[in-house]
């Protein structure tokens, strides 16, 4: 070992024996941080926090990736899978100086290191993972299973960037972690940054070992080769000997990535190649207490959280706390006011180029609005409402094609192998998918560059897209309504992170996260029973209401403003829920954004009787609102001396009390549409227990009626699906009849004709296979295609 390499090796131990240090006193200590008498049991915070056991890996990570950056001038962030490992990310944005400048309260000195230490984990202080209030943080590691794909979705269109994606071996048993290892098939290293994944293995989560951790090693990294990786290996428990090793790994895995990247954007050589990755083995709370009361910590589960948990009360274990602490030698890394000693912060990077500075770990500061064509452009002419028909998700795709075309580095679409079937396929004769495997002669709308991403994974979609918006860009997830359940965990996450950063204004507003949900419940004809599930939008809407929005446009022109207005929003959840399949256009451009601008409204043309009603007939969704004005039309045909007033939602949020969320109608507003009086009969496409919980505060909320999706499905076809769920025009009408006061007796014939005439439908479709004709071939009267 050389004198140069020996004097690296230990001015990187330094920083790591200082991260170390801080990372343990934010777990433990209330007062005293840098121990200037002994430790007394004031000292230590009376609720021990925190996790121990992944620290100090995570700091050896920290600490070479910092060395790296300052030596070759890397662009480079950490995302932390073990999340939990919270104090590493804030204690080396505090070694950085980065901590102290967006926190001026919390300073680098003395003062400031205990303001740190008391915060962690504490009333009013932060939390104790990689949260959103880390600076530097675009991934909370809250939840396990979603690193890898933050780290892709962040490089790409960041030819520059290096995501440093460290992986702990608990999270390398989950569902998405798997599936994510195939995220390198889909960078493109011409124009996109390179992830570097950092399997950390020390054996152990909370209380078993890991399966990594106990297989062959053989076998392990046959598996990580199967990947499409190349594993540099760093293993063992003497502090020097790892930093060596260390070392090494870090520059031949910058170098593997700065060759491949070479050859294609130099070269044209796009021949996918194996991306480097480090396979790092130290044991489980390394350099922490070895035994405690007798047992071995060091190296086994008990290290995982608070190896000393006894530490206010216990002597002893306050003594080993304090012995553990000097360990580390703050006397040489911290001078007499607190402050890191100037040869220690020789290693740090400076500017944005600190880990915890670097711009692209606050993606608001990068985003630039997307450049969107006015949907106009794309609507289709409506002469009259129901006199043409189109698919609505395939005339958004010609909308899309334009965003694409407009927006080449700012823009992408991700869904699990649905664009085309989503109809969204003309983004096509802008892009291709990405697809960096083998690519055969048959393949359609593949190539190694491409703005379409897809895997049949919806987490490692959803974590691309994520990753994608948090680095300061924008995009749309397509998805099959019954599966976008897959990721309700994701969004748990992603709906509470835009929630913590909107009071945080260092970090300014990301591009929403927006979904546009097809293929729904109403339109499975031949998947069935499997394919029908509308409950994301229940859950979404448990999210705080400052974050989330929830959008059913009735038509084409209607979906397409919906978009527009979604793609241009920035910091929140939109879900769209649209139909694929053919349907009637009711609104013109004009009177389809007017109509998305007030968020629900009277359709005029669709009700009859004058400013009075006799009730009020309400819908939410395309299928519904096609079997509402399909039960105005008989209601008007059977019943013309009836009032009845149209009502069309397009924002579910508009029906919820203005003091509830901020599209809320007001008192006033809601009551002027639905009345203080008059039965309310509302066609949902969801469940329609939401609609009276978003609505129970009304004045008139006891007389809402509300027909939904009752969890009743099967491989049938279109009409006798929504029968099976009572959503049907026949039963609407009944409804009608039912609930307006003296109409039982005077329309029970009509009644009984309804009544007749779902069962001639329900008869039909089980001996022809298809629907009613009257059925099928409705028009609403008086249009061209009637």
């Amino acid at each position: 070992m050389t004198d140069a390499l020996d004097e690296r090796l230990h001015t990187l131990d330094a920083w790591w024996r200082a991260a170390n240090y801080v990372s343990v006193g934010q777990i433990y200590l209330l007062d005293n941080p840098l121990l200037r008498r002994p430790l007394e049991p004031t000292d230590i915070k009376p609720r021990l926090l925190g996790h121990w056991g992944t620290t100090p890996g995570l700091n050896l990570v920290w600490t070479h990736l910092n060395r790296l950056i300052r030596e070759r001038d890397v662009n480079a962030i950490v995302l932390a899978g073990p999340g939990h490992g919270g104090p590493v990310a804030v204690a080396n944005a505090w070694l950085e100086g980065v901590y102290s400048a967006v926190y001026p309260q919390i300073g680098q000195d003395e003062e400031g290191l205990r303001r740190l230490f008391r915060q962690f984990s504490f009333p009013g202080g932060v939390p104790s993972h990689v949260a959103p209030e880390t600076p530097g943080s675009i991934h909370e590691g809250g939840e396990l299973g979603y690193v890898l794909s933050h780290a892709y979705g962040a490089v790409l269109d960041n030819p520059d960037l290096v995501a440093v994606a460290v992986i702990g071996d608990g999270e390398f048993e989950t569902g998405p972690l798997a599936a994510s290892w195939h995220a390198n098939k889909f960078v493109d290293p011409t124009h996109d940054g390179a992830v570097l994944p950092v399997l950390h293995l020390n054996g152990y989560k909370i209380a078993n070992p890991t399966i990594p951790a106990r297989i062959p090693r053989e076998e392990l990294e046959s598996l990580l080769r199967g990947y499409g990786h190349e594993v540099l290996t760093v293993e063992g428990d003497d502090p020097m000997d790892v930093h060596r090793q260390m070392l090494v790994a870090m520059d031949a895995a910058h170098d593997r990535i700065r060759e491949i990247q070479r050859l294609a954007r130099e070269e044209g050589d796009v021949v996918r190649r194996p991306w480097p990755m480090i396979l790092m083995v130290t044991p489980k709370g390394w350099t922490g207490p070895g035994m405690v009361d007798g047992q071995q910590v060091e190296g086994t589960w008990r290290a995982h959280q608070v190896p000393l948990a006894g530490t206010r009360d216990d002597d002893g274990h306050r003594k080993l706390l304090e012995e553990w602490m000097r360990s580390y030698g703050p006397e040489e890394l911290f001078d007499q006011d607190g402050r890191p000693v100037a040869a220690l912060l020789e290693i740090a990077p400076s500017g944005p180029r600190r880990t915890s500075a670097n711009p692209h770990a606050n993606g608001g500061v990068l985003r630039n609005p997307l450049d969107l064509p006015h949907f106009s452009g794309a609507a289709v002419e409506v002469a009259e409402p129901g006199g043409s028909i189109h698919e609505p998700t395939r005339v958004l795709g010609t909308y899309l094609a334009e965003v694409m075309r407009r927006n080449a580095d700012n823009f992408r679409l991700f869904g699990p192998d649905e664009t085309a079937s989503n109809r969204l396929d003309a983004v096509y004769e802008v892009t291709d998918k990405v697809f960096g495997a083998e690519i055969l002669e048959s393949d359609e709308h593949l190539a190694h560059t491409g703005r379409v991403m897809e895997i049949l994974s919806e987490h490692t979609c959803q974590g691309w897209l994520e990753g994608y918006l948090l680095t300061g860009r924008h995009g749309l997830f397509s998805c099959y309504e019954a599966f976008i359940h897959l990721v309700d965990s994701m969004l748990n996450q992603h709906a509470k992170w835009l929630k913590t950063t909107r009071t945080l204004e260092w970090r300014p507003p990301i591009a929403s996260l927006n979904y546009l949900l097809t293929s729904h419940v109403w339109r499975q004809d031949h998947n069935g029973f499997s394919h029908q599930d509308p409950g994301f939008i229940d859950h979404v809407v448990n999210k705080k209401a400052e974050v989330v929005r929830v959008y059913l446009p009735p038509d084409t022109n209607t979906l397409l403003s919906t978009m527009q207005h979604c793609l241009a929003s920035m910091h929140y959840v939109n879900v769209v829920v649209a139909g694929k399949q053919p349907s009637y256009d009711w609104l013109d451009a004009e009177q389809a954004d007017l109509h998305c601008a007030r968020g629900l409204g009277i359709w005029e043309w669709a009700s009859t009787g004058g400013p009075e009603p006799d009730v009020v007939l309400a819908c939410a969704g395309d299928v519904p609102t096609l079997e509402s004005l399909a039960a105005a039309a008989l209601l008007r045909e059977h019943l013309p001396d009836l009032a009845v007033r149209f009502v069309n939602v397009v924002d579910l949020m508009r029906l919820q009390d203005e003091r509830a969320h901020p599209h809320g109608l007001s008192d006033r507003a809601f009551d002027a549409v639905f009345t203080t009086d008059k039965p309310v009969v509302f066609a949902y496409h969801g469940y329609p227990w939401l609609i009276h919980r978003l609505t129970y505060r009304r004045t008139n909320h006891d007389n809402i009626h509300v027909r939904g999706y009752l969890e009743e499905g099967t491989t049938t076809t279109p009409f006798d699906m929504v029968m099976m769920n009572d959503l049907d025009r026949y039963h609407l009408v009944m409804d009608v009849i039912d609930r307006v006061p003296g109409l039982g007796q005077r329309a029970a014939g009509v009644r009984q004709f309804m009544e007749d005439t779902r069962r001639r439908a329900r008869a039909w479709t089980r001996e022809h296979g298809e629907d009613l004709p009257e059925v099928q071939q409705w028009r609403w009267p008086g249009s061209a295609a009637g």
